[in-house]
């Protein structure tokens, strides 16, 4: 097995929204999602914000899109574009 295909399969995948568009190759996309309570066991929403690497600009805004880690782009942006899964138009 050669040393890329070991490190494309340990780097993490999400889908989430993409927030906001408003700045060059770069993306705010929010990951949603329902996590168990320790003590209560209530479900319970959380959510994270991640600054994603859009390079060639694909994606807009209300896009769910697909992004994968990656090496640090900048102090903020450690995760890149992988698909725009479905396109979502505004209203």
């Amino acid at each position: 097995m050669s040393e890329q295909s070991t490190n494309e399969t340990k780097a993490k995948t999400r889908q989430g929204t993409v927030e906001s568009d408003k700045r060059d190759k770069s993306r705010r996309v929010v990951v949603n999602f329902m996590t168990k309570h320790p003590k209560y066991g209530k479900y319970v929403k959380g959510r994270t914000v991640l600054q994603v690497h859009d390079e060639n600009n694909e994606s807009k805004k209300g896009d769910l899109v697909e992004v994968r880690e990656c090496r640090p782009v900048s102090k903020t942006k450690s995760w890149e574009l992988v698909r725009v899964v479905r396109s979502g138009g505004l209203v």
